[in-house]
């Protein structure tokens, strides 16, 4: 994938949020930005998750309140100019979650996704990831 100098990369799954700015000016290179803190109490964007023997609720509901959150965090980060480019990795139900719940103008200034959890990985197996990608 090919990404600016200065672009943000977000790392999420259902229940952590990873900042990382591009470095680099040829190769990905990122380094750590300060963690946001993510309310994730909002349960109403997982209603539609009804408890059931498929369907395990409750933590699937943090899962889903905690993405609606992160989306909402970078919408405003995107609307206050505090991110100019974007790159969002997050495990693929996250991912789904958060589609859902983008702003326009974060979709202008979203330039890719990859959906693959690394939340727990190390800076340069992110890099690595989103270099094949």
């Amino acid at each position: 994938m090919k990404m600016p100098k200065g672009a943000t990369v977000a790392v999420a799954d259902g229940e952590t949020l990873l900042l990382f700015r591009n470095s680099g000016e040829h190769d990905i290179k990122l380094q750590a930005l300060p963690h946001p803190i993510i309310d994730g109490d909002n349960h109403s964007s997982g209603v539609r998750h009804q408890s059931s023997s498929a369907n395990p609720g409750e933590s699937r509901m943090q899962e889903d309140s905690f993405a609606a959150a992160t989306a909402a965090w970078l919408n405003g980060q995107v609307q206050a100019g505090k991110i100019e480019a974007l790159v969002v990795v997050a495990a693929p139900k996250t991912l789904g979650e958060l589609r859902k719940h983008y702003h326009k103008t974060l979709s202008v200034k979203l330039l890719g996704e990859l959906s693959k959890d690394l939340t727990g990985h190390s800076t340069a197996e992110i890099e690595a990831a989103l270099t094949k990608a």
